[in-house]
């Protein structure tokens, strides 16, 4: 079984304001995958964990030089 969250969960989890995150649906291209479940918009937490690495991978700074 998939571990599915609601928008507000998202949103508490990340910090990003409810409102933004229906926004980056509206978009399709931006913030992580969701889609719906009857009228409920949801999202996996896997979905929601990659995305949140690949925005770490693309906004890196810092760290050790290789």
């Amino acid at each position: 079984m998939q571990d599915l969250l609601g928008t507000k969960a998202v949103s508490e989890w990340t910090g990003i304001p409810e409102e933004t995150l229906r926004y980056y649906r509206h978009l399709g291209d931006r913030g992580p995958a969701s889609f719906k479940l009857g009228r409920r918009v949801v999202y996996d937490r896997s979905d929601v964990e990659r995305w949140i690495n690949d925005q770490r991978a693309a906004t890196l700074a810092g760290g050790i030089p290789a």
